[in-house]
């Protein structure tokens, strides 16, 4: 028996008033509470208890560095019996990023193992020999506490029990949490880096490396060398080129996983060089946004200045500070050469040059965005385009049709937007087109010396006549039982295009008319096959030609002179459709336009299998009921009705008939068969 095994320093008080207090036990008749004992993790706290079911106050608390013990026929500790005592060990520590574990215990008798108050392990049954059992699990990463309760009813009494990390890359798949604690401390004397860091929490760490990034790049270098670091530092020289590094810390763990990086420590380097700056070029040029111009850099923290001059050896005047590696320039004289340079200046207050470069830029290029017809203020096309404000204001127009060739437009161009501050906007009407002639127009611009830019884009623009064709006549409309029938006479327009269909129901204020439908040139009759179901409709007939002109589309109010009005027939059955939402109808006229084919679906929330079949109903006027078309069930989920009367509405029910002979509410839908 070695009950006092393993006690730890930092509890080594409370275990001697632990033992004077199990001493005093011996001889006293009632039990006296432990004193309070402090174990530091990962140590356990051990409690004796003269009982299996752990209750009342233990006889002893120590501290235990690992549980394995072998007690055998004795008792385990001073003032305990050698049968039915029990043992508890308890910890709470730090598991790290956590991962796959292996519970491993052997016991005479029983053993449970809690993790968070959750058993893992039982084994609790009284054994003549050593029990053994592995359990593999996952722990959470963070704090968790294990107990493990140990019970001696009879005989030997031994119990040891062990986690360990399980670190085989195949099974261990959790990455080390990061290292915390990170610092780099520069000597500027010495020209090294010193990182340090927290030791890891982690209990399959194999050790740790050390990474290095230029501030501002991509990419991280392990500088630590190939093996893991087992101790909480790192030095490494730096050459002091004024370079900031950034310096992060990994875990590496049995199975080879790296951990995210710690914190990112700054390190800036002495800098006594100037930069240097390379590659200064002229990546692109626009005429409203100017020149775009690039540049690179040896690296590290810079402010930079764009210069310009007219000349290769200056004088250069700066135009642009506090830059990144980029700049523009919209200010470049139009149809001259400028010249540039790139003045680099670094935190250390280091400046260098780049080598100059040229740019001969074109002479401005307006950007014609729009083109608008205006046939009915008079004719003209109106024309829009932008300019860089620093571009000459001087504008030529020109357009091109197939039968007049190329033309300049006597247009004034004048200034009609400033908001954008960088493109101006202008605009001019061409007054002189020919309907129904179709145009392609451009403009350039023309500087002081009388030069002309190269052309803008083009666009296109058809001219159409501003003329729509007359109202429609003979226009009537006869209400049938398969719809309203409208008829009118042919439009006399040549350049007809199409008729289009609105109606405008009494249910509302009478005048929001909406398309109903569309007929070609040469068709003089339309049939609305809306449901007949009383209404009053007034429809109106829009005759539209080839450039879209339309009484509709023109000024003021054609519907009170050119409409008609009708009353429908109401063919909608007496009889109200119950509601239930179980079968989804759809009816449309089959092809030949002789039948009607009905298709149907249950809801898809429906999710029963008692679907025997389905019953066919159709409205039947005469009887004001709705009366089945088969005398069978119909088993798939169509239908043709081939008895369907054509030349009226024919109004449809659909009801799903269950195992049990009950029959669902039906769906319902209805279909005009026109004759």
């Amino acid at each position: 028996m070695n009950p006092a095994r393993r006690t730890t320093p930092a509890a080594t008080t409370a275990t001697a008033v632990v033992l004077a207090t199990a001493g005093a036990l011996l001889g006293t008749a009632a039990p006296v509470a432990s004193a309070a004992t402090t174990c530091n993790s990962p140590v356990y706290k051990r409690q004796f208890f003269a009982n299996t079911a752990f209750s009342g106050t233990p006889k002893r608390t120590d501290c235990d560095t690992a549980i394995a013990e072998n007690w055998g026929a004795k008792a385990p500790a001073t003032g305990l019996p050698k049968d039915n005592f029990g043992v508890r060990w308890t910890v709470t520590r730090d598991f790290g990023s956590g991962g796959p574990f292996a519970l491993t215990v052997a016991a005479q008798d029983g053993i449970r193992v809690y993790l968070d108050g959750k058993v893992k392990v039982n084994l609790w049954k009284n054994v003549t020999t050593t029990q053994k059992k592995t359990v593999n699990l996952a722990i959470p990463s963070g704090k968790h506490t294990l107990r493990v309760d140990y019970a001696n009813w009879s005989g030997n009494a031994n119990v040891n029990f062990a986690y360990t990390p399980r670190t085989s890359a195949t099974v261990d798949k959790v990455k080390p949490l990061a290292p915390t604690g990170a610092s780099a401390t520069y000597d500027k004397t010495a020209d090294k880096v010193k990182v340090s860091w927290a030791k890891n929490k982690e209990m399959d760490l194999s050790g740790y490396r050390v990474y290095r990034q230029v501030q501002g790049r991509t990419g991280w270098a392990k500088i630590s060398g190939t093996a893991n670091l087992s101790g909480t530092s790192f030095t490494q020289p730096v050459v002091p080129t004024g370079t900031a590094f950034l310096y992060e810390v990994r875990a590496v763990d049995k199975a080879g996983h790296e951990s995210a990086g710690s914190a990112d420590q700054l390190v800036t380097t002495v800098d006594r060089t100037p930069p240097t700056v390379t590659d200064l070029k002229v990546l692109s040029e626009t005429a409203l946004d100017g020149l775009t111009l690039w540049w690179m850099s040896d690296g590290g923290p810079m402010t930079y200045q764009l210069l310009r001059s007219s000349a290769a050896d200056g004088p250069f005047e700066v135009i642009a500070s506090n830059l990144g590696n980029s700049a523009g320039d919209e200010t470049a004289p139009y149809g001259e050469t400028s010249y540039y340079k790139v003045a680099a200046t670094d935190a250390a207050g280091n400046t260098g040059y780049s080598s100059v470069v040229s740019f001969a830029r074109p002479l401005a290029v307006p950007h014609l965005v729009n083109s608008v017809n205006r046939p009915e203020d008079g004719g003209g096309v109106d024309l829009t385009w932008w300019m860089s404000p620093y571009a000459p204001a001087e504008f030529r127009v020109y357009r091109h049709d197939d039968t007049a060739g190329t033309q300049l437009v006597s247009c004034d161009p004048e200034l009609t937007d400033t908001t954008y501050g960088l493109r101006f906007t202008y605009s001019c009407t061409d007054t002189t087109p020919v309907p129904s002639t179709a145009y392609r127009y451009w403009v350039t611009s023309v500087d002081a010396l009388g030069r002309e830019s190269k052309p803008s884009q083009r666009i296109g623009k058809f001219y159409r006549d501003a003329t729509a064709p007359l109202a429609v006549t003979g226009f009537t409309a006869t209400a049938t039982e398969y719809g309203t029938v409208l008829d009118w006479e042919d439009s006399p327009a040549a350049d007809l295009a199409e008729y289009n269909v609105f109606r405008v129901s009494t249910e509302n204020d009478g005048t929001d008319y909406t398309w109903v439908g569309q007929a070609e040139p040469g068709t003089t009759r339309f049939v609305d096959t809306d449901l007949q179901d009383g209404e009053t409709q007034t429809y109106f007939v829009d005759a539209v030609d080839t450039s879209s002109n339309s009484i509709h589309n023109s000024a003021g109010d054609p519907y009170e002179t050119t409409h008609t009005t009708v009353t429908e027939h109401d063919l909608r059955p007496t009889v109200e459709t119950p509601a239930d939402g179980l079968v989804s109808l759809n009816a449309q006229v089959a092809d030949g336009a002789t039948a009607v084919d009905l298709t149907w679906d249950l809801d898809t929330s429906y999710y029963g299998t008692d679907i025997t079949g389905y019953r066919v109903y159709r409205w039947n006027p005469a009887t004001a009921a709705y009366e089945p078309l088969t005398a069978a069930p119909v088993t798939g989920m169509s239908y043709t009705d081939t008895t369907a009367a054509v030349g009226t509405t024919h109004f449809y029910w659909v009801t799903a008939l269950h195992a049990d002979g009950t029959e669902s509410a039906p769906g319902d839908a209805w279909v005009a068969l026109a004759p």
